[in-house]
């Protein structure tokens, strides 16, 4: 399922609920007839929702860039692990190493590729499937390598 387009189609229904809404309500505004007294404190109240929905959507930024920088730490944290297992095969023995930097190349671009199709659910789950089998063989191949 793409939840992309079930968010964009959410917003365009509730941006069009909201212009129904409008017209509703300026409808049964006039339908009472012009009375200034009861469109005194309207401007106060218009006010703070524009105020409240500001907040809202400054929340909303704010929250969505602190996901974006904990995205951002949690890949800079798998690339050095990485880097550092890439560089602990030099201790291992030199005719077990070709064959673990394979391993070690194939999971890197399924980790690439999983970041790739991070939107399509499907695919990344089998990615992940197929992220996780490398990973395993990678962690029996060097255990039974360090023997």
């Amino acid at each position: 399922m793409n939840y992309s387009l079930v968010l964009a189609s959410g917003a365009v229904l509730f941006f069009f609920l909201l212009l129904a809404s409008i017209r509703v309500g300026r409808y049964l505004g006039r339908h009472d007839g012009p009375d200034e007294k009861g469109t005194a404190g309207s401007a106060a109240i218009e006010a703070s929702v524009f105020a409240l929905l500001g907040l809202l959507i400054a929340f909303t930024f704010s929250g969505a860039a602190q996901r974006m920088a904990d995205r951002r730490n949690l890949l800079v944290s798998e690339v050095n692990a990485i880097g550092t297992a890439w560089l602990r095969i030099d201790l291992l023995d030199s005719a077990d190493q070709p064959l673990l930097r394979d391993q070690f190349r194939r999971y890197v671009d399924e980790r690439v590729n999983y970041y790739r199709h991070v939107a399509d659910l499907d695919a990344r789950d089998r990615i992940a499937t197929q992220v996780g089998a490398i990973q395993k063989e990678i962690w029996t191949r060097s255990m039974a390598a360090a023997k």
